[in-house]
């Protein structure tokens, strides 16, 4: 992709959007953040068009700048609008506008390139503190030991970065579509970015030279498909660099399906495979930002024989759990309330569908009566299968010293530096804790 094009292809979706928006405030009406943002008082129009300000200037009220910076991507403005704008992309451009008017060029690259060097850190690091060299293979993460093939697979399925940390969801992935017969490359990780970080950071040019790469990359399957497992990679893709890609260039390199939603399409073929009886009481961990992957989850766990699904009556908000850090105390507020509310409740199991969302909250497994859990875990055991979930039985240790020992045979396999893995653990294994840990919850009626 040329940089040049994709700027101009960039703005022409701007202008767009910009020229559509009837400015009705419809969009921040509908948004489920608005209220713990602290703007719930605020008049929508004139939200909306502080925040069209922005996106021309890169600057605005305080109020618009404050609603841009909380956006948790929980996607409910794109169904409040009748015209064809896409408000969560607008609020994406007014961060970067943004970005860019509080910071220079050369520090908003740097910023994101030191962002981009600690994800890479973190995933090199913690992946192997958990998989063999031949795990990591499968992944994508080290050279293929086989012979190339020259027949395209069925599909590419790409990871992601951050899946990487939690890496038995990733290896579920796999085993179910090697259970399915679907061929697959699989794709992902640092060497495969989407450039987010460096639109966050307002490093349009080099987002755009990276996702451009990786677009050129995912380009090779048979049907043109690409299985996202990561929402924030999907968002960018489809929401920000594809349609981009596609006006700049005049073709659609693939199209780009969230493996959930995947998965509910094949349903009937899975059928099959689930035989065993997984008898559990469970509640669904949810997020509504990528339309239709909450419902796939539900549909796929009613699919197993023996899984009852409990309804806590939480408040669904959010791309994954790691977006909602732009309201960290509104955060931990939803998260306790959501474990006490599956205590209350009496499931076997808290069932979550991202891998952040499992980092954060799998720790919480040594304090309350239920097991937290990925929702492929289940539908794996019904089918005959299982990943380790070596993350959660480190986390829980919560003792740096502890991890690393108990790490140390990988560690010295993969040749990790053992304090470069024991700074890793600290930071972005244990750090990775937005509601702290309490002790051994006493039970509901004491």
């Amino acid at each position: 992709m040329i940089n040049a094009g994709f700027e101009e292809a960039f703005a022409g979706r701007i202008g767009d959007m910009l020229d559509a928006c009837t400015r009705c405030g419809a969009c921040f009406t509908a948004c489920p953040i608005a209220a713990p943002a602290g703007l719930g008082a605020a008049d929508p129009k004139a939200v909306i068009d502080g925040v069209l300000d922005i996106v021309r200037f890169g600057k605005g009220p305080e109020e618009s700048q404050k609603w841009a910076k909380a956006c948790m991507l929980s996607g409910e403005c794109i169904k409040a609008c009748d015209y064809g704008v896409n408000p969560r992309f607008l609020l994406a451009v007014a961060r970067v506008q943004m970005a860019k008017h509080t910071n220079e060029a050369p520090d908003r690259r740097k910023n994101g390139v030191q962002t981009f060097r600690k994800l890479a850190e973190d995933v090199g690091v913690l992946s192997r503190l958990q998989l063999s060299d031949e795990a990591l293979e499968r992944l994508g993460q080290k050279p293929s030991s086989k012979p190339a093939s020259n027949e395209l697979p069925d599909v590419v399925f790409y990871t992601g970065c951050n899946v990487l940390k939690t890496p038995h969801i990733a290896l579920l992935c796999l085993d179910i579509m090697d259970a399915l017969g679907v061929s697959y490359q699989v794709m992902g990780g640092p060497t495969h970015c989407c450039g987010v970080i460096q639109l966050r950071a307002g490093d349009t040019e080099t987002s755009s030279r990276l996702s451009g790469n990786t677009i050129g990359k995912l380009s090779q399957s048979k049907s043109g498909q690409v299985l996202a497992w990561c929402p924030s990679c999907y968002v960018q893709f489809s929401e920000n660099m594809l349609p981009t890609f596609e006006r700049a260039t005049g073709t659609k390199p693939f199209d780009m399906t969230p493996f959930m939603r995947f998965l509910r399409g094949e349903i009937e073929r899975l059928r099959p495979f689930l035989r065993k009886r997984v008898p559990m009481r469970i509640a669904l961990h949810r997020h509504p930002g990528v339309a239709g992957v909450a419902e796939a989850a539900e549909e796929l766990l009613r699919a197993v024989p023996g899984i009852e699904i409990v309804e806590l009556h939480q408040p669904a908000v959010g791309l994954q759990s790691v977006n909602l850090a732009t309201l960290p105390g509104y955060k931990k507020e939803l998260q306790l309330k959501e474990l006490e509310a599956a205590r209350a409740a009496g499931v076997d199991a808290l069932v979550a569908v991202y891998h952040s969302d499992h980092r954060e909250l799998c720790a919480h497994e040594r304090d309350w009566p239920f097991r937290i859990i990925n929702v492929l875990e289940i539908v794996g055991e019904s089918m005959g299968f299982k990943q380790d979930d070596h993350y959660k039985h480190l986390k829980v240790m919560q003792d740096a010293d502890a991890i690393v020992k108990d790490s140390a045979d990988l560690i010295a396999r993969h040749g990790l530096d053992a304090e470069t893995a024991r700074r890793v653990v600290m930071n972005g294994m244990l750090g990775d804790q937005p509601l702290p840990l309490q002790g051994h919850a006493k039970p509901a009626a004491e």
